[in-house]
């Protein structure tokens, strides 16, 4: 399937310094994310993917970032392939928004509760891509979104933005309270590592001298 082109881009360069842009194009999708790592929580997403666009929200909210993402892709097959590739783009844009990472925190962490649902996460702006996944969702599918993805979606965050990050499930058994759980931690976790260390804002968080 060819993805449909976007004619005129709807996302205006952001103006704040650790803001960037990623257009990502295969044969399978067409990805658009703009972010603003200072911003308010202002969100805006469509990605065919009712379930994700959900879930993005959460980062961008409980983050404070700012985000827009646009994606179209081959969805007549299955929702894999677009997952997956707005996971990659948003991964580039942070990282590309960072740059040297400079004057970051660096670590994050945080544990969001959902009613039942527990969820740790902490995370490391490293530079070394891992991903240690520990939830277990009981159903295969949340609506039409298939539960398999979430995985899939952080892989490709992970692997593009060159994080570290620990995804514990502590308790719960509504799979949509486990997922939003994970988006929301993370989201947080990523708020504190991004913040600016004001004891030493010019340098960076490492005794190698280098995160990339």
């Amino acid at each position: 399937m060819q993805p449909q082109s976007f004619s005129q881009s709807p996302i205006s360069m952001p103006s704040s310094l650790r803001s960037a842009i990623v257009k990502r194009t295969t044969k399978e999708t067409e990805v658009l994310v703009s972010l603003n790592l200072d911003g308010q929580g202002i969100c805006h997403t469509a990605t065919g993917i009712p379930f994700l666009d959900h879930m993005i929200n959460q980062i961008a909210s409980h983050g404070l970032i700012d985000l827009e993402v646009k994606a179209t892709g081959d969805l007549e097959i299955d929702d894999h392939h677009t997952n997956e590739d707005v996971g990659i783009a948003l991964g580039q844009a942070l990282a590309k928004a960072l740059g040297d990472r400079k004057g970051i925190t660096r670590f994050g962490h945080f544990i969001s509760p959902l009613d039942e649902a527990l969820v740790q996460v902490t995370l490391d702006f490293s530079g070394r891509p891992y991903l240690n996944y520990g939830l277990e969702i009981v159903t295969q599918r949340v609506g039409t979104y298939d539960t398999q993805l979430v995985r899939e979606f952080f892989v490709a965050l992970v692997n593009h933005s060159q994080i570290t990050l620990h995804i514990r499930q502590l308790d719960g058994i509504n799979s949509h309270h486990i997922i939003e759980a994970t988006f929301k931690a993370f989201a947080r976790a990523m708020r504190m590592a991004l913040e600016i260390d004001p004891r030493r804002s010019h340098a960076v968080p490492s005794s190698k001298g280098t995160l990339v």
